[in-house]
């Protein structure tokens, strides 16, 4: 992309989104970068899920989100499997709930016809990238509180 190779720092170790943004942070503070604002690339899915994070992890600097821009449709069929696309969106949507319960994201409101549809696709057996609830706790996504 024309981007000389001694401009680009890699961060290799990372197995989740906080820790991509907390190793990235250290990296660039360990090569005396300063920032203040970032871009986070990532599936269109996960885009609000991913500024949640950061602005947890990383609350000082901008936060903008990006991610090729895809239909729906567009997305699905460069993945191939519509199931897997939408287990992945309803796993998305619990941890954006989950995730903020357990202190790795900022709080953020689930409109109710998200979360309408979110029970249904469920109902519907869409589970496989769920978060398994522990004992007590509920598997849906809630009302957060800003």
């Amino acid at each position: 992309m024309g981007v000389p190779a001694d401009r680009i720092l890699v961060e290799p170790r990372a197995a989740n989104t906080g820790q991509n943004i907390e190793f990235t942070r250290d990296l660039l503070a360990a090569h005396g970068i300063g920032v203040s604002s970032v871009t986070l690339v990532s599936r269109p899915y996960q885009q609000r899920r991913a500024y949640a994070t950061c602005r947890r992890r990383w609350p000082e600097v901008e936060v903008t989100c990006a991610s090729e821009p895809l239909s729906l449709t567009e997305y699905v069929d460069s993945v191939g499997d519509a199931r897997r696309v939408a287990e992945m969106i309803v796993g998305d949507t619990q941890r954006i709930t989950r995730y903020a319960e357990l202190g790795f994201a900022v709080p953020q409101e689930v409109p109710d016809d998200v979360r309408r549809a979110y029970d249904r696709l469920v109902e519907a057996g869409y589970t496989g990238r769920l978060i398994r609830p522990r004992p007590g706790a509920p598997q849906r996504p809630g009302r957060a509180v800003r």
